[in-house]
């Protein structure tokens, strides 16, 4: 599957019931409509991108010893980009979705296979064609694209029936089965909606609005400006961040800012989506210069959904959200502020969402006991009974006992008996003496038989890293 170099976001509100301001959100929200320019994927050089490849193969085939003693590393890489052929698959290994799949095997065709409820059933099905209608997965109706999607949305109502469906979850599912099937995009939906960003989806959508209160909070720091401007005109943070954290900025940022955020979300977790909403808010009103453009609440708000295209660049954006000095222990200690003044004004929270996990580390420490060892499906095929080693590692001892053995014992097979002007060393090899020359000395050192095609494996391993793609690499 190719990637999009441009995407043309349809912008309808997130729903729910409850609430005056989630109202008049949706009212405003459903009367804006735009679309973004034109941007291109970054340049990566195919040297680089086969390097990465590599590093991510192994990492992914040692995922648990390399998320118990490599983390940083693992989130490094992430920060750099996840390479295109196994972002779903990391995608998937980063959110624990994996890990779900593996615990509930059949789970999903068992829902998939159900009726599913008629109420949720409709309000899905008229939804499906707004979802990256422009995308060759989902531009035709009853496609491909669009009957995986209603499959895991329809799954996800019955998994969760006390939550239901929320338009939001539609954009994060479609982005999902971009790469990987209709299952694996099911379990990293369940992911995001409980580990992620528990409570986003409710009916209520309180979780959202404590999370706005925690940005505007948090901008008061980054962008004093900022702040200080929105807070003059009354402007309530849920008129311009709700779209953003509910769809994880998939209908805001141009495809290749899209990917590299969810790269670094998923591994980092919520304190991303604060991260560049903290951007996007201090390049958009953290200057006099830019505010004079913005004299009252309507243009203000239509500033933030005209966002310039220079800060929504990937280069750009990916470097200013890595350096902003918002960490996972300020954003737990306003959100407990924050709910101590909820419950102050409006009472106790209506929906008990289960604790947020602040990225993979978190989620694959808060597994309950032990769990079996993830099994990776490999993404390169090799021919049976061959053994490819990387160009840092060195076989072991043993095995190069064996091939010294084998080496020997060839070499004792193929060569003559000893003449009179041969030593036979104490090792039983026959060598020539110094001052006789050897004759064909070519041919009395055979090379082992199997040392050329491990070699020849190898190069063409290197040269084809994503040649032959498991089900959990999805193109």
């Amino acid at each position: 599957m190719c990637y999009p170099g441009e995407v043309k976001h349809c912008t309808k509100a997130c729903s729910g019931d409850g609430g005056d301001s989630v109202s008049s959100l949706r009212s405003i929200s459903d009367t804006l409509g735009r679309r973004l320019p034109q941007y291109r994927l970054e340049e990566v050089p195919l040297e680089v991108l086969r390097q990465r490849e590599s590093k991510w193969l192994d990492m992914l085939n040692n995922w648990d010893k390399w998320m118990a003693k490599k983390h940083k590393k693992i989130r490094l890489r992430c920060q750099k980009g996840i390479p295109p052929s196994l972002r779903g698959r990391a995608w998937q290994y980063l959110s624990g979705g994996k890990v779900k799949l593996q615990q509930n095997p059949g789970k999903f065709d068992e829902l998939d296979t159900s009726p599913g409820d008629p109420k949720w059933l409709d309000v899905i099905e008229r939804d499906l064609h707004r979802q990256f209608p422009f995308h060759e997965m989902f531009v035709s109706r009853g496609g491909h694209g669009q009957q995986d999607l209603f499959r895991v949305l329809k799954a996800y109502t019955l998994y969760r029936p006390e939550e239901g469906y929320c338009q939001a979850q539609a954009p994060i599912a479609a982005v999902l089965l971009m790469h990987m099937p209709a299952e694996q995009a099911f379990w990293c939906l369940v992911q995001v909606c409980e580990k992620y960003l528990p409570g986003y989806y409710s009916e209520k959508l309180e979780a959202i609005q404590l999370d706005g209160e925690i940005l505007f909070s948090l901008l008061q720091k980054v962008s004093p400006v900022a702040h200080k401007h929105l807070s003059r005109q009354k402007i309530d943070p849920l008129l311009y961040m709700t779209e953003w954290f509910m769809c994880a900025f998939a209908r805001t940022l141009p495809w290749s800012s899209v990917l590299r955020v969810w790269d670094m979300f998923f591994c980092e977790g919520v304190k991303i989506i604060f991260r560049v909403g903290l951007v996007l808010l201090k390049h958009a009103l953290g200057s006099p210069e830019k505010l004079k453009a913005c004299q009252g609440q309507y243009e203000t708000i239509e500033q933030l959904r005209s966002l310039s295209p220079k800060i929504m660049q990937e280069a750009f954006l990916v470097q200013e959200v890595i350096e902003l000095p918002v960490t996972e222990r300020q954003i737990e200690r306003e959100h407990l502020i924050q709910l101590r003044r909820w419950q102050e004004t409006r009472g106790e929270l209506e929906c008990r969402s289960p604790p947020r996990m602040h990225g993979a580390k978190a989620i694959l420490d808060a597994e309950p006991g032990p769990r079996p060892a993830l099994q990776p499906s490999p993404s390169i095929r090799l021919p049976p009974d061959t053994t490819l080693l990387s160009s840092k590692a060195k076989p072991s001892k043993q095995v190069q006992k064996e091939q010294r053995r084998t080496k020997a014992s060839g070499q004792m097979e193929k060569s003559p008996a000893p003449t009179p002007g041969t030593v036979v060393t104490a090792s039983g090899d026959a060598c020539p003496p110094q001052d006789v020359p050897p004759k064909n000395s070519v041919s009395q050192d055979p090379v082992p038989q199997d040392s050329a095609p491990q070699d020849l494996v190898y190069h063409r391993s290197q040269e084809s890293l994503t040649s032959q793609e498991s089900e959990d690499t999805y193109l």
